[in-house]
């Protein structure tokens, strides 16, 4: 695998796709006489093309051959037996200590479930992450979708203003306010109490998800409700609701798209998140997205890591059919 370079059918793809372009831009020129609108949105076109729609058939193909490009379901056997491949390439070797009496367990070769334990454990830390910015996401957008409230403006430039710095420098920050001399044990210790051990862990790693993600789930929730027509619950308040039951009736169904994809940006990246884990978590914990990026650079096996990104994809376009079905019209979908 260290020579491993893309099939010459995919350059040919590349190349085909860029022909493609350009001879649609020269039809549009012949039917329309000019430019118009609709020309300026051709290089995003050609952008999606190159650089999403053919990677994604790159990986398809590895996902289902092998290094001699073959057609082969290995790669997601060894998603669900991360031992599979050590007992392919022991072959008889293996065969001759079980008919020794020795087990597949008892040679340490029995059924791996690092993968799927990862997987496993990626799916319930975005879980909490996600639970957790909803928790505190919708208070907040609706604080600041509140007309009365004059500040408003304020809090939604104040969650802007973090998102402009590069999210792996916003991660290093919380080193410094963790870590055993960081700012928190400091403000302990002027207390007289110990150092408390908050980095390399899994609420470290939780922490810094929730607060790299939750702008992500604020800004749907409070483009909902910065659209909703107020006159819906001072009708239902004139009619007899109190705020409560007003909430509850009129406000919240109201809000349900943006509270879908809020909860979609925040629930995919959190799965596949890997710098979070490795700077806050030190290693202990590893989430789907570094397994996937140990398998392409450090194990150097594009043919698993493209198995292991293909069913990333697929809970990807779940979620996203989930969305759709909830928010058709993609009302909570703008972040501001």
């Amino acid at each position: 695998m260290n020579n491993l370079q893309i099939p010459a059918w995919g350059i040919w793809a590349m190349l085909a796709g860029f022909a493609a372009f350009i001879g649609l831009l020269v039809a549009y020129f012949k039917r329309n006489h000019g430019l118009k609108r609709p020309i300026f949105a051709s290089p995003y076109t050609l952008w999606i093309i190159l650089f999403t729609v053919v990677p994604c058939i790159l990986i398809a193909y590895y996902a289902f051959t092998d290094v001699n490009g073959q057609f082969t379901l290995d790669n997601f056997k060894n998603f669900w037996d991360s031992n599979y491949d050590a007992r392919k390439t022991m072959g008889p070797e293996l065969e001759m200590y079980l008919e020794m009496g020795f087990t597949a367990e008892d040679l340490g070769l029995g059924r791996g479930t690092v993968n799927v334990d990862t997987l496993i454990y990626s799916l319930w830390m975005a879980f909490l992450c996600t639970i957790i910015c909803l928790v505190l996401g919708y208070p907040t957008a609706h604080i600041m979708a509140d007309r009365e409230f004059k500040l408003g403006s304020t809090l939604v430039i104040l969650f802007v203003i973090p998102m402009w710095m590069n999210f792996l420098l916003r991660t290093i920050a919380w080193m410094s306010i963790l870590e055993d001399t960081g700012l928190i044990n400091q403000v302990l210790g002027w207390f007289g109490l110990g150092p408390v051990k908050l980095m390399y862990n899994s609420g470290a790693v939780l922490l810094g998800m929730v607060y790299n993600y939750l702008p992500f789930m604020v800004f749907p929730i409070y483009n909902v409700l910065n659209k909703m027509d107020y006159k819906l619950s001072e009708a239902a308040m004139d009619l007899g609701c109190n705020k409560w039951r007003t909430f509850y009736k009129v406000t919240l169904p109201l809000s349900l798209p943006g509270v879908v994809s809020g909860i979609t940006m925040v629930f995919m990246p959190a799965v596949t998140t890997f710098f979070i884990p490795r700077l806050l978590g030190g290693g202990s914990t590893e989430m789907f997205g570094d397994l996937i990026e140990r398998t392409f650079l450090t194990a150097n096996n594009w043919n698993v890591g493209s198995a292991l990104s293909l069913l990333m994809m697929v809970l990807i376009l779940l979620s996203l059919g989930l969305l759709r079905k909830v928010d058709p019209d993609g009302e909570g979908g703008s972040m501001i």
